[in-house]
């Protein structure tokens, strides 16, 4: 039933120049290297394919996004739909100079790290602490990601994003209303790439910088880990990790995942841990924080699909 369901969406699908993949298991791209599968993974040949994808498909049909991997938690039932994963044409980066200025040109699906050392190579400062943020520019965006004292608010020109129906949006500092890992742009639009500004710098000093805070992060999270980065948002005049250790859940562990002891805003999937694991995990750190302390800690991690039942989780 389930493979005849998938049959016909596919079906129903418009042509494309990227492919489609039914039934395209996620866990291996994921970093948490848990959870379900894509109904139907779509790569994209490049944005104008995307966007003739975007204003051809059936409306009824629900779209989401996949990036890098991290930051998200894909649950044990999979995600119905098409599932869209940017390829080599959505990470190619550039520069352009006007005297001492940079306007560093970014695609959604070039890695952060990559950036970072993209910029470094060509004399761009201002962007250095982009080598601590785990996931792509797209992500970047939506979130307004940042570390290391600064974010993507403090270095964003403009961005470029395709709307639900496939659309070209320009969209300047103000439309992306970014606020504390939050960004305002529409949910269903998807990133293209974004202008980031920096500044001519010396190579040697950037790459220290970039030492620096690689070194820091090394030293204090679990990189080497399954883990899908920072668990949950830092409320108001608050660290997560604090109150997670306030709340005695630093090594707390549900079937194969555990709350990281080196630093307890992170979840890590120690082996064989299913999303529901994880998820039911982080439900139980929110539980004992807000018991603990009066705090509800939000997800900073996306979790989306469907449980292992069947029902539908939404994204959240």
């Amino acid at each position: 039933m389930m493979a005849a369901a998938r049959h016909n969406l596919l079906e129903r699908l418009p042509t494309v120049a990227g492919d489609y993949t039914e039934n395209a298991p996620l866990a291996p791209l994921a970093w948490f290297r848990a959870g379900g599968a894509a109904e139907i993974l779509f790569r994209p040949a490049d944005s104008n394919d995307l966007a003739r994808f975007l204003a051809a498909r059936p409306c009824d049909i629900p779209v989401s996004l996949f990036g890098s991997g991290s930051n998200i938690l894909v649950r044990d039932g999979g995600i119905p739909g098409v599932v869209i994963r940017l390829g080599a044409a959505f990470r190619e980066c550039r520069v352009d100079w006007q005297g001492d200025n940079a306007h560093v040109h970014a695609g959604a699906g070039a890695i952060d790290i990559n950036v970072a050392r993209f910029c470094r190579d060509a004399g761009v400062a201002g962007l250095e602490f982009l080598v601590g943020v785990p996931g792509t520019i797209g992500g970047a965006l939506r979130m307004n990601a940042g570390a290391y004292g600064q974010e993507m608010a403090d270095v964003t020109v403009e961005a470029e994003a395709l709307d639900a129906n496939g659309v070209r949006r320009r969209l300047t500092l103000k439309d992306l209303g970014f606020a504390y890992r939050h960004s305002a742009a529409p949910e269903d639009s998807i990133f293209l790439s974004a202008i980031l500004e920096g500044r001519r710098g010396a190579a040697s000093e950037i790459a220290e910088r970039m030492a620096e805070i690689e070194t820091s992060r090394e030293d204090s999270q679990p990189i080497r880990t399954r883990t899908g980065g920072s668990t949950f948002i830092n409320p108001p005049g608050e660290k997560a990790w604090e109150l997670i250790d306030r709340a005695g859940c630093r090594g707390l562990k549900r079937g194969g995942a555990m709350v990281s002891e080196k630093h307890c805003n992170f979840l890590i999937n120690t082996g064989g841990a299913s999303a529901a694991d994880l998820e039911g995990l982080g439900e139980e750190v929110r539980r004992r924080v807000k018991q603990e302390t009066g705090i509800t800690l939000e997800w900073e991690i996306r979790r989306i699909g469907r449980f292992a039942d069947g029902l539908e989780g939404g994204a959240s």
